[in-house]
């Protein structure tokens, strides 16, 4: 099940390699993440189908994907109990 979209801003295709977007932080703030003691968000920046009424055609959304939970084996390499086989 995927989970809903967080939009978190917008923005505009200023040329060929130039985007332009504005994030709104009060919609990350329960997102950071933490690695090696740096604070960071992972977003998708993806184009709209048509531009806004104030010409905006990219949206700004949360990148919310997460692995999968694997199951941990113990150290002598035996699987955990409740496997159903």
């Amino acid at each position: 099940m995927e989970k809903q979209k967080v939009y978190c801003g917008s923005g505009k295709k200023r040329s060929d390699n130039w985007r332009s977007v504005t994030i709104n932080l009060d919609k990350i703030k329960d997102h950071i993440q933490e690695y090696n003691g740096s604070k960071f968000i992972k977003v998708n920046i993806n184009d709209e189908r048509e531009p806004d009424q104030y010409g905006k055609d990219l949206a700004v959304t949360i990148d919310t994907w997460q692995p999968e939970k694997k199951a941990s084996f113990t150290h002598d390499n035996t699987p955990p109990a409740d496997l159903p086989f």
